[in-house]
């Protein structure tokens, strides 16, 4: 079934890796009305979050909210497409970034890092960061059920020089290069939402207390990796901007916690700079309120 579902797709995905960007917005915006018109993907979903977090919001507003965030999920996604038929040097053009001058000077001093960046903006244009950077590229990520997807998504983000590892790869990969004295940044997305059975910490996040995955600041900590958060601004269709900004640069000194937290106020920041851009269709409150009794 895997196999008949990715034969099936791969043509259409391979079709529009090959539009010209006009006609792949102009497909987009055919996919919107078809989205969020017709089928009402999440729409639920979405419109409680938006109410959720933006109370003081008026509806209006918030419909308006809804409306572009829906119009930027069609594009995003057509975008991820057409990743496959793009040259590096064409996503560089479109995907800019400042202080990169920090990326130089760690990677100068011998120490390899960890990029940690939300599902804002363009999460898939980010690994062009990796034709900026002197070490190694590795993208920490959980494996797409369907083989052959996942295959497929290895073979395009290798394209651009990136090496994608499992979470649960990640620690013996760390170590292995520390050991071999291989220099690496490593990238990884981290405001999803964790199993309650796993929750071991609860921080407010646009004024919500939720559960707050610690994996990758834990990481941090043990192997004594520097902290970059990747702030994605998006300047217009097809067209965005990175700036690196420093959370820790010697996390072992940082109290445990500090670092989750600046990455959630960053985040914070930019989602109220233009929440239209942030992964509303994701369940990111659901455990409200289900904090346990100390």
């Amino acid at each position: 079934m895997h196999k008949a579902v990715f034969l099936l797709s791969y043509p259409l995905i391979w079709l529009v890796s090959r539009l010209p960007l006009p006609l792949l917005y102009g497909l987009s915006n055919g996919v919107y009305f078809l989205v969020y018109h017709l089928v009402g993907y999440r729409r639920k979903v979405v419109r409680d979050n938006l109410r959720l977090v933006f109370p003081e919001v008026p509806e209006k507003r918030r419909r308006e909210i809804e409306r572009k965030f829906y119009r930027h999920l069609c594009d995003m996604f057509l975008e991820m497409a057409k990743t496959m038929g793009m040259k590096p040097e064409q996503i560089m053009k479109r995907f800019t970034f400042s202080n990169l001058e920090l990326i130089r000077r760690l990677e100068d001093e011998g120490k390899s890092m960890m990029i940690v960046f939300p599902h804002y903006a363009s999460w898939e244009w980010a690994i062009i960061l990796d034709r900026h950077i002197r070490s190694r590229g590795f993208g920490i990520y959980q494996p797409i059920n369907n083989p052959y997807f996942d295959r497929w998504v290895r073979d395009v983000r290798g394209k651009f020089g990136m090496t994608l590892i499992t979470t649960k790869q990640t620690r013996d990969v760390v170590a292995q290069n520390r050991k071999e004295g291989q220099l690496a940044t490593y990238g990884i997305l981290i405001d999803q939402s964790p199993m309650l059975k796993k929750a071991h910490y609860w921080a407010p996040f646009m004024g919500i207390e939720v559960p707050i995955h610690t994996g990758a600041e834990m990481l941090c900590k043990q192997l004594d990796l520097p902290v970059v958060y990747l702030k994605v601004t998006k300047l217009g269709r097809g067209r965005y901007h990175g700036e690196c900004i420093l959370l820790a640069e010697e996390p072992t000194k940082v109290p445990d916690y500090a670092i989750t937290d600046a990455f959630f106020r960053e985040t914070e920041k930019a989602i109220r700079e233009a929440p239209e851009y942030y992964f509303w269709t994701h369940k990111r409150w659901k455990h409200r309120g289900k904090k346990p009794a100390k």
